[in-house]
Formats: C-alpha cells, structure tokens, sequence
C-alpha cells in the first residue's frame, strides 16, 4: 500500500508493517492508531487485524519498485519497523527493495532505536535510508537519541520532535544529527506545544548548523488557542523553516 502523503516533510508513505503498540507518552493519542480502525471500518484491505495486532505484509514489497520518479518515502507511518513483533528477516526484505531502488530515499523512523541499531550491527545501512528516532519528551525520547548517533554508516540521522510535549532543555546534543522536525500534537485531545519549546530546538539546530523543518502548530496554535491545525498553520518565529538534510533527495522533496 502507497499513499501521496500530506506530510509536509514528505512526498509518499509506503507501509509494508502495520500495527503497534504504546510504548511512551508520544503514543497517548496515536494518529495512526486512529486511521487504522478508520480503515478498518471501511473495510480497506491489510487493517483486518487491527492495530494492536503487528502484521507483516510481503506483498507490499513491491510497491516502490513500480515507481520511477525519485521520490522521498517515509516507511511505515502506521507502524514501526523495528518493532519486536516485525522479524529480522522481514526488514531485510525491506532493506533489499530499499537496496534495489537507489532513485529514490527513504525515512525510516522509529520508537525503538535499541533494535535498529541491532539489526545494523548485522548489514549496512543503504545509502539511500534516512535514519531517525522520535524525542516526544525528555525521559522517553531524549535517551533514544544515542543509539541512533551510535549507527555507524547512516547518511542521514534524524530526530522527530513530534508531538513536542514539553521544553527539552539547553543542551539538546545534536552531535552527528543531520536534521530536526518539529511539530504540535493535532487531534481532539491533543496536548498543547508552547512557542519557547519549538524556538529552543530551532535556536540549538541553528548553532550547531543542523538542518531545521517546523511541521506545524497542530490543534494548540501559537497564541494558545485551540482550532483547526490548518487555521493554525506552519510558522515559527515569523516564517516557514522547511529544511532538509543536504544530501541526494528526489527532485520535489
């Protein structure tokens, strides 16, 4: 299964895993976890074991394979490919279409960076995956930080700051990071992201010459208020910050 994705820091989602489970507080009010029993109830094929139940599937393999156009993916934005229930040799199917389509670059993001580093201690890691962890918070995302930086032979290694729940302090090390994204919880319930948080990671991004991407206020704007994320928009101090990493990227990202 594809999907032109709105996204804004991507172009196509590929997700040849669905499912997970709650692991932190980023986790509270999964977006995924909502769309997945949306699809259900529709009736789309692969979201007929629900989302609490990680399922593999081969026959999605394929999928980027059958594109041409170099385009930026981001895999599995209903699942986490290194989840303990996804099998070692299955993301090595993964890693091999990733392998054999080198127009184009994939996000690989993930919860669990303990076992991503695992399974690259065993292969390297394609030239063409982007390599990142999400930091929702200090005591979750924070510690997930070093065993992404500690992935030898990542081009590109990047942090997910998102939803951004609280202030993550002065001394964020962004040491062997490519790139931050940022970004509010959106949602009935989402938790607000106040203005000094965002502008903190920028300010760090900034000094240490790191690539920056503010996604987008979610549901809690700016001023505080709560209304439709699109009403609330994506700047940050004034203006747009879309940045990616300076390497290879399809033409478009």
């Amino acid at each position: 299964m594809k999907s032109q994705s709105p996204i804004e820091w991507t172009e196509f989602t590929w997700n040849p895993v669905t499912g997970c489970t709650k692991l932190s507080a980023g986790c509270k009010f999964c977006y995924a976890e909502t769309l997945s029993r949306r699809l259900r109830a529709m009736g789309a094929r692969g979201y007929e074991n629900g989302f609490t139940t990680v399922t593999c599937h081969p026959e999605r393999l394929s999928i980027p394979l059958k594109r041409r156009t170099p385009t930026l993916w981001f895999v599995n934005s209903m699942s986490d490919l290194f989840h303990a229930k996804v099998p070692f040799d299955f993301v090595g199917r993964v890693m091999e279409t990733v392998e054999a389509t080198p127009q184009h670059a994939y996000q690989i993001l993930t919860k669990r960076p303990e076992r991503m580093a695992k399974y690259f201690q065993r292969r390297e890691v394609p030239s063409n995956a982007w390599l990142g962890v999400s930091v929702e918070n200090k005591r979750h995302g924070i510690p997930r930080v070093a065993p992404l930086r500690g992935i030898a032979g990542a081009r590109v290694r990047f942090l997910s700051v998102e939803p951004l729940l609280e202030d993550l302090g002065g001394e964020l090390d962004l040491s062997g990071i490519d790139w931050v994204i940022v970004g509010g919880e959106s949602g009935r319930k989402a938790r607000p992201m106040r203005p000094e948080w965002a502008e903190n990671v920028r300010r760090q991004c900034e000094k240490r010459g790191v690539r920056f991407f503010f996604k987008q206020w979610g549901a809690w704007g700016e001023d505080g208020a709560k209304r439709h994320k699109k009403a609330n928009g994506r700047e940050l101090a004034g203006r747009e910050w879309n940045e990616m990493p300076l390497v290879f990227r399809p033409a478009g990202a």
